[in-house]
Order: C-alpha cells, then sequence, then structure tokens
C-alpha cells in the first residue's frame, strides 16, 4: 500500500518539501467540519504555484484534489490518499471601471463581493452569504434563487463572467471566453475535464450603493429563514439538486425526515434538504441520512434525489 512518504519522495524534486504538510486533517479546511486526514498538503499562493503542482502531482502520478473554500464536498472519514492542493490564490485587481480580476482562491464571500460593492459595482453582489472561492464558483456554477419580487429567478455566477485563465488538462496555460465552461445547472466542463481554474475576469455593471445593499439585505434575510449559520450548524447547503415544481427539501419534509438525525448528523430543522454537522458527525453518519432521505422519497413519492455535492476520499 503507497504511504504518504512514498508519495512525498515521488514529488521530491519538483514541490518544496517544506511546503509539503504531512497527516493534515481536512475537517477543518471544510464547511462541513468533517473528513480524514490528507496524505499530503500544499497551499498554492500564486497561479504558477497553482499550475505547477499539478503538473508535479500528474508527472509523478501521484492523486490529488483540488481544494478551495470546502464547500459542497464531504471528505471521507479515512481521508484522501495522495496530495491535496489547496488554493489560496489570491489578488484582486480592477482592470477598469466595471471589470475585476480576481485569483482562484479569493473568496467570493466577503472578499471578492466587499471590493465590488465599494466600486458601486453590482452582478456578484447576489450570491452574498454562500461560502465559495472564485474557482469553486465557476466549478459549480455559482447560483442563487432570488427571492425578493420582480427577482424570482435563478442567478448564475456565467452571467458576470467575462473570461478566465486555465490550466488545460493538457497542461497549457491559457485564457478562456464563458463559453469555453459549457455551464449548466450546477454545471460546467470543469466537472468532466481536469481543467484547472488560476483566475477569474468578471464584468460588472456601475449600480447605486443603496440598491446593492437592498439587494444584499433581502438576500441574507431570505437565507437566515432557511439555511443554518456555519458557526452553529456547519454544512454544505443542499443535498440534492432541484426538482423544478416541487422542491427536494419540500419532498424531503413530506416523507417526514425533517429533524431526523444518525449520530451526530441531522436533516437541519428548517430546511430538509440540508444535512448539518451537530458536533463530530462523521461522513458514514451523514450518508446514512443521505440513503436514507433518497430511499424514502423513492419509495413514497417516486421520485429520484440527485445528489448534488460531491464525495472525496476514502469512506
Amino acid at each position: 500500500m503507497t504511504s504518504s512518504l512514498d508519495f512525498l519522495k515521488a514529488l521530491r524534486g519538483t514541490l518544496s518539501e517544506e511546503r509539503l504538510e504531512l497527516g493534515v486533517p481536512l475537517a477543518p479546511l471544510t464547511t462541513f467540519r468533517i473528513g480524514g486526514p490528507a496524505d499530503l498538503l500544499y497551499r498554492a499562493r500564486t497561479p504558477s504555484e497553482l499550475a505547477e503542482a499539478v503538473l508535479a502531482a500528474k508527472a509523478a502520478g501521484v492523486p490529488y484534489f483540488l481544494l478551495g473554500r470546502g464547500a459542497n464536498i464531504l471528505f471521507g472519514d479515512k481521508g484522501f490518499r495522495g496530495l491535496v492542493i489547496r488554493s489560496e490564490v489570491g489578488g484582486i485587481e480592477f482592470l477598469d471601471d466595471v471589470t475585476v480580476k480576481a485569483g482562484a482562491g479569493v473568496e467570493t464571500f466577503p472578499d471578492l463581493i466587499d471590493a465590488t460593492v465599494a466600486r458601486n459595482l453590482g452582478g456578484l453582489h447576489h450570491f452574498v452569504g454562500i461560502p465559495s472561492t472564485v474557482g469553486g464558483a465557476l466549478w459549480q456554477n455559482l447560483h442563487f434563487l432570488s427571492p425578493a419580487p420582480k427577482r424570482e429567478r435563478t442567478l448564475f455566477i456565467e452571467e458576470v463572467l467575462e473570461s478566465a485563465e486555465v490550466l488545460t488538462e493538457e497542461g497549457e496555460r491559457k485564457t478562456v471566453s464563458v463559453d469555453y465552461f459549457e455551464f449548466g445547472y450546477d454545471e460546467s466542463i470543469l466537472q468532466t475535464k481536469s481543467d484547472i481554474v488560476l483566475s477569474a475576469t468578471f464584468r460588472l455593471e456601475v449600480t447605486p450603493l443603496d440598491d446593492l445593499r437592498r439587494v444584499m439585505r433581502e438576500n441574507l434575510e431570505w437565507r437566515d429563514t432557511s439555511h443554518p449559520d456555519l458557526w452553529l450548524y456547519p454544512c454544505v447547503g443542499s443535498i440534492f439538486r432541484k426538482i423544478d415544481g416541487i422542491g427536494a427539501g419540500r419532498l424531503i419534509d413530506e416523507c417526514g425526515l425533517k429533524g431526523q438525525t444518525h449520530g451526530a448528523a441531522g436533516i437541519f430543522h428548517k430546511h430538509a434538504n440540508i444535512i448539518v454537522n451537530l458536533g463530530g458527525a462523521t461522513a458514514n453518519e451523514v450518508c446514512y441520512l443521505i440513503n436514507l432521505a433518497r430511499d424514502t422519497v423513492a419509495r413514497e413519492t417516486g421520485h429520484e434525489l440527485i445528489q448534488e455535492i460531491t464525495f472525496v476520499g476514502d469512506f
């Protein structure tokens, strides 16, 4: 069985051993606060470091996983065998009055949203309160169903994306347009190809500050009615994809599962499509509730719940 020292030896001479951390618990690096250790962890702080880490892992034959904010994923209790590359690529640069470029590791909220709103720029402000990095936002086509009157539609990050610098799976660094990503609901080409986002450029609109603050306040107030405070209830948001006209959470609720617990994991009492960590939950406990919801809804309603989050590592 390949050990962390074997992976370390394989990467020797390509990545600085001083920057490679061994046996790092992954739970603190995720919004779920769940997950065993990674054999190796490397924190990439520049686009070049991120690209070099990915290329080094590929060349050495070391399994790798690119980690951003740690939202929308569940690491297994046994951790990850190989190299976890944490994207901490920062930098926010305003290219002109309405265009901003941000590193893949920049947190969309609060960092990028705060910076753009401070310049009276709207577009990203709709995603206030949603934990994500820029790279992660493009990976899943970050979206939000706006609740306010006359704005009741799903807003997607693709609507304000102009271009991005990526490292292709062939090892080429290039700038691509929004069309390159083949965005869909919770989908992008990044989920089927091994391309890595290094930075992204967004084109926004000059908007009165009062309007920006009003929309952000309304969106945050709506989220507070149904979404848990991550400090009190660590989670990854919606577990299953939206079912148009019905709602996955509504189906789970109608089956009487809201508030159901297993170990230290629970189906959130305010939103049945969210599973929360009540304190020390394991990945297997979460999986039990996911399977319970999926099987119960299928049996009692005939609807199929499709998983939205990504499982990573060994369970």
